[in-house]
């Protein structure tokens, strides 16, 4: 390591060179004098410690080790480069932010916790909004969902809370039939931001349900055919039918429950698009379109204010399932997947024979980066979309065979991928293993090694048994999900109750914690009051009642084992 002296040290010019062998470390230190113009660097680092009070002149103790600087005073080279040691929270507050924009949650969490000002830094961080829009989007209302909160939560709050709800799909549940439908229930559709539940089926009539209460709000007029998707947000809710229409209620101001299914048709609230020459098989919204899909081979776009239909993408087959993310959209024809811009109708990717048999069900990612298909073959693929010099790429991560039917309906929530077939089963899939845990990398993307997927993956994490076959459609939620088949019933699984005994169980955890803490606390107090005397005296006791402390042992050893 070397040491230059300032300008106003008065130290000869000719270089000398001093040596010691330190006993630990068996380390050289060496000290050389240089020019004065190679030692600006130096002062600044001086001047900036606050040294310059000091007019040092050296001294090496070569028995000590020590190189030493001294005016009135005399500091160790250990103690001096103590003073040199800096904290992250002296680095620039851009590169800080560099730092932690790197990390994933977990790791966050755990920098939070060496200092207070590491911990405002990483809970004030505008990467828990990505975190949080990456797995979910973006929240509807940011408000806290108990009661008695008016403050409003943070990115960090609101992700640490929907990562805890997430977990509670493996615990307990509770089952809501929703009972009204007279015949076979083709589509269902949670809206969760307004605890709404839309379904229909063989009937023609489409229904809305309150999530909450499991009870039936309002149902439409009769639609003339079999109704086999709908799809809805806060402003429009749309069906698909068989005879090639879609029927559409723009949602009316000041109605608690958005729509007026009841009502006589007006032209203002209601609406019906004609251009599908075949049965509407699915339907997607944005905030500006109206996506369908139908057996006559095609996928429309349509402009929402407009109702003008914008594209037609052409396929080679039937088109059972689309699902739209920003400027493309992703649907399944036949056994084939295909990816298209939306804006311009081009065709991006195209992957072909992806099941033996049709693809029934098609699901996707918030980030739009995974695709997640099921088939005739009972079969779930999982792919992720490849960006790579301006060409896109499909490629196959990992393959599930959860059911031994047809999987007609996926549908995915971070981290959790459902799926209802045939066979009247329902999987949830866990798909967070295999995401990549670096953010060095995309966000979002699974892993691979060397360019194979992964065949040999974990099986789903949880089975859930209808009380019939032929389960058609599915969704899911924070806390639910929903389901509708061929007996003409909808069912919703509640894990609110999961979610509730883990709320009380982490409290009575945190009162644990605190109690522990404060108890040690406690011991240390007392240990460091009682002195050497104190001790003394207890040894001599526990001298003198030595054997009156053995039978007690003796006697508390037998008590222990007859209660084991």
């Amino acid at each position: 390591m070397a040491f230059e002296c300032c300008k106003n040290a008065k130290v000869d010019s000719s270089s000398h060179l001093v040596q010691s062998v330190d006993r630990l470390l068996g380390e050289q230190v060496e000290v050389e004098s240089r020019r004065d113009k190679e030692n600006s660097a130096f002062e600044s680092e001086i001047e900036n410690l606050e040294f310059e009070s000091l007019k040092p002149t050296s001294e090496f103790r070569p028995k000590r080790g020590t190189l030493t600087l001294y005016n009135a005073k005399s500091l160790p080279v250990d103690e001096a480069l103590l003073n040199y040691s800096r904290s992250i929270t002296d680095l620039p507050p851009a590169l800080i932010s560099e730092i932690l924009n790197c990390l994933e949650p977990k790791e966050l969490g755990i920098v939070s916790c060496v200092s207070k000002s590491i911990y405002r830094l990483a809970s004030e961080h505008h990467v828990w909004k990505e975190f949080y829009s990456e797995r979910w989007g973006q929240p509807v209302v940011r408000t806290p969902l108990g009661l008695g909160y008016l403050d409003e939560k943070t990115w960090k709050e609101l992700f640490v809370e929907r990562e805890f709800r997430s977990k509670t799909f493996l615990g307990r549940y509770s089952i809501d039939n929703l009972y009204g439908h007279t015949e076979a229930v083709r589509t269902v559709f949670l809206l969760a931001s307004k605890k709404l539940i839309f379904t229909s089926g063989y009937e023609s009539i489409v229904r809305m349900w309150d999530m909450e209460e499991g009870l039936a709000i309002a149902s439409s007029r009769p639609l003339g055919c079999t109704i086999r998707a709908v799809a809805a947000d806060t402003k429009l809710l749309i069906a698909g039918g068989t005879d090639g229409f879609i029927h559409g209620w723009r949602a009316k101001e000041g109605l608690s429950y958005l729509f007026d299914l009841k009502g006589s048709q007006n032209q203002n609230t209601e609406f019906r698009l004609w251009e599908h020459e075949g049965p509407i098989t699915c339907l997607a919204l944005d905030l500006t379109r109206i996506y369908s899909g139908s057996w006559d081979m095609t996928v429309r776009v349509w402009d929402r204010l407009l109702l003008k239909c914008l594209k037609v993408l052409r396929h080679s087959d039937w088109v059972w399932s689309l699902v739209p993310h920003d400027t493309t959209v992703a649907s399944v024809s036949g056994s084939d997947v295909y990816v298209w811009d939306s804006d311009n109708g081009s065709q991006i990717a195209f992957v072909s024979n992806v099941h033996v048999g049709d693809i029934y069900s098609l699901a996707r990612s918030h980030t739009g980066k995974l695709l997640f298909t099921g088939g005739e073959d009972g079969a779930i693929h999982m792919f992720e979309i490849i960006n790579h010099c301006g060409e896109s790429n499909l490629h196959q991560v990992a393959t599930w065979i959860p059911h031994s039917g047809p999987v007609y309906s996926l549908s995915f929530e971070f981290p959790w991928l459902v799926s209802a077939s045939s066979d009247g089963k329902l999987s949830l899939i866990d798909v967070r293993k295999l995401l990549k845990p670096s953010r060095h990398a995309a966000p979002g993307n699974p892993k691979r090694s060397n360019g194979s997927y992964q065949k040999n993956v974990e099986p789903p994490q949880r089975m859930l048994h209808w009380f019939g076959s032929n389960l058609f459609s599915v969704d899911i939620g924070s806390d639910r999900v929903v389901c509708g088949g061929e007996e003409g019933v909808v069912r919703v699984w509640n894990f609110s109750q999961a979610l509730e005994i883990e709320q009380r169980s982490r409290a009575l955890r945190g009162l644990r914690l605190e109690n522990r803490m404060r108890r040690r606390k406690l011991q240390i107090g007392m240990n460091g009051k009682g002195g050497c005397a104190e001790q003394c005296s207890v040894a001599a006791k526990n001298f003198v009642n030595g054997d009156r402390n053995d039978v007690w042992h003796n006697k508390r050893g037998v008590s222990s084992k007859l209660k084991a």
